[in-house]
């Protein structure tokens, strides 16, 4: 089984300075680098204290020099904002410098904010998005590009550097809908799930996934497919309950519309009772060995909601599937 961490740059409250939100952020890499864990995933936001990562490249080449064998996962670039060429170069420039330590998650993005302030409409999100993932990985793996696409077109052109890892880092896009499960089945891209659904949910798109997979020719087998899931650990079940509804809660206010995952009546409830894991070291073992069972859970993409969870995970938890 693996693990690796969603590295979020949260700043509730504005409670310390902003500097110290990366220095801290950058000593649990260093931690998670030592210790057993297969890569950070970056997150990137924008416009908001939720996570105040804007750059996945810059963060990713500054925690690569701070590490030796962790992967930097990106967690995920929202395609949709970018200019594909100036995206498989800064990605492609960060897995050369990182000594091929890569893993690279693509996503479109869903809060309106973001839409809005970079000035691309919404409606034209997943077409946007499908087309920037296919450019980057045309731009690595072929020497020179030629593309006519809906919004971008290019002519002969060398795009430099390529990646270290060929034909081009692993890569994932990130699927939540059944719309988006299929089509990434459907053009063999392995995918990423999110942190905001519930257990049973993910276990019934993990399944979807497989199906669609082998109706377009395709094999589960072989494939890494990491599932993101809110962490809270104490060391009593009550406090980790407290713990995981604060960080629901903190979500819900930054930037998690409830509406986009149909959560019903009281959401913050929802996180507790069926998405975040939480309770005490051991009884969080017992519940990762569970869902490894019923959901086919074999790779964790933890996403601590206190540096006390972190700690205790990583301590406590980790060692015990090593």
């Amino acid at each position: 089984m693996k693990f690796g961490i969603l590295q979020f740059f949260s700043w509730p409250e504005r409670r310390v300075a902003l500097p110290t939100v990366y220095q801290r952020a950058l000593q649990r890499i260093e931690i998670m680098d030592r210790t057993g864990y297969d890569a950070v995933w970056l997150t990137e936001h924008h416009f908001s204290d939720y996570s105040v990562c804007p750059s996945i490249p810059v963060m990713g080449t500054y925690a690569a020099a701070r590490t030796q064998r962790l992967r930097i996962g990106a967690g995920v670039t929202l395609a949709a904002f970018y200019h594909p060429l100036r995206l498989a170069e800064e990605i492609a420039l960060l897995d050369l410098l990182s000594g091929g330590r890569v893993n690279w998650g693509a996503g479109r993005g869903f809060d309106p904010r973001e839409f809005k302030t970079f000035n691309v409409p919404m409606h034209e999100s997943y077409a946007r998005f499908r087309e920037v993932v296919d450019i980057v990985v045309q731009a690595w793996t072929q020497e020179r590009l030629t593309y006519k696409g809906q919004f971008f077109s290019f002519e002969d052109v060398e795009v430099l550097p390529k990646p270290l890892q060929r034909p081009h880092p692993p890569m994932w896009v990130a699927a939540a809908s059944p719309e988006a499960i299929t089509w990434a089945a459907s053009v063999g891209y392995s995918i990423l799930m999110d942190p905001h659904s519930t257990h049973t949910e993910l276990g019934k798109k993990r399944a979807l996934y497989e199906e669609q997979l082998q109706a377009h020719g395709y094999t589960i087998a072989g494939r890494d497919i990491p599932m993101a899931r809110l962490l809270a650990i104490a060391s009593s079940e009550a406090q980790a309950v407290e713990v995981a509804r604060q960080g629901a809660q903190w979500m819900l206010k930054t930037y998690v519309d409830p509406r986009m995952f149909a959560m019903g009546m009281d959401p913050v409830q929802r996180y507790v009772d069926a998405v975040v894991i939480h309770g005490t070291p051991e009884h969080v073992i017992d519940e990762i060995a569970r869902l490894r069972e019923e959901i086919h859970l074999e790779y964790l993409i933890g996403a601590p909601l206190s540096h006390e969870t972190f700690l205790a995970f990583t301590e406590k938890v980790l060692p015990k599937f090593l």
